[in-house]
């Protein structure tokens, strides 16, 4: 087993919780839906605007595959070389603007009816959190905003996919996934950069909260006090956005409630992932999660 296994458990319920308040998000941009009523098929779709009527990518349905591939490559090139030429300081701003836009994203989608007022609690919340996480990390704030943040990310991707778009993307980043772990090894490389950073995009379960050391309690000559280093189970964000955004591209069709059989499927193929993964040894978990989004999608069909 790769963790302990409250660890574990603790691990896949934060990321079985992002997805169902991902798909919460989600469902909240949807505006308009006509269904057939004969047939109960859904004909149309009409999602709301996003905050400062920021404008989805306009892009055919069926190919938005290769628009979102083509972005993780082109940032994974961009983290590479912030990795190579150590840019802690670029990385560190460039997150903070991600999670600022996808936390405004996120909490619009709830305070929306507000207006402008939603609007500023909006940016307010979301700019005060960012600025937490990168200044001021602590393990709640961060693995509680990484439950929303993938949520503004679907409600920007979900409206431009089909359920062709997402399973082909599924498929292309796990391959991707598995080449990044065990072959070239640049993803172990981005987690090591991040995790040095302080600043890191996914879930980070500790095994204990991180405690001051004797030593650390003295000032040191650079005037600064260092903790002891604290053992966490990591799990990426794209672990969490992917498996998401087919999930919400399936509940356009399906209804939200419907949908949470994928989710659930989902998780449970993460959890066996990591009890059957060995300590200490690096493993890609989008082939795993994408067989669970398959077998989620299987059962949709059989219900």
């Amino acid at each position: 087993m790769k963790h302990t296994v409250v660890i574990t458990l603790i691990l896949v319920g934060v990321f079985f919780l992002s997805q169902i308040v991902g798909l919460a998000i989600t469902n909240q941009y949807i505006a308009e839906k006509v269904v057939n009523e004969t047939t109960g098929e859904v004909i149309n779709i009409t999602y709301s605007g996003l905050p400062f009527d920021m404008q989805r990518p306009e892009v055919e349905e069926s190919k938005s595959y290769i628009f979102i591939l083509g972005a993780v490559l082109i940032g994974t090139v961009l983290v590479l070389l912030l990795v190579k030429f150590r840019g802690f300081k670029i990385w560190k701003f460039w997150f903070f603007l991600s999670v600022t836009l996808c936390l405004t994203i996120a909490f619009w989608a709830f305070l929306s009816k507000l207006g402008e007022i939603g609007l500023g609690l909006a940016v307010v919340l979301a700019l005060g959190i960012a600025i937490i996480k990168i200044y001021r990390p602590n393990i709640i704030v961060h693995n509680v905003s990484e439950i929303f943040i993938y949520g503004g990310l679907a409600a920007i991707f979900v409206p431009i996919m089909n359920l062709y778009a997402v399973v082909i993307l599924l498929l292309l980043i796990s391959v991707y996934d598995m080449i990044a772990v065990w072959q070239s090894k640049h993803m172990i490389k981005m987690a090591q950069f991040q995790t040095e950073s302080k600043v890191f995009a996914g879930l980070s379960i500790p095994y204990q909260l991180p405690k001051k050391s004797e030593e650390a309690g003295k000032k040191k000559s650079g005037g600064k006090k260092v903790q002891e280093a604290v053992k966490s189970a990591i799990l990426g964000g794209g672990d969490i956005g992917f498996p998401l955004l087919f999930a919400g591209v399936l509940m356009k069709s399906v209804g939200f409630l419907k949908v949470l059989v994928v989710p659930a499927a989902v998780t449970v193929a993460l959890f066996l992932l990591l009890y059957f993964a060995k300590k200490d040894k690096f493993y890609p978990a989008m082939p795993f999660i994408t067989a669970g989004c398959f077998v989620g999608l299987g059962v949709l069909w059989l219900i």
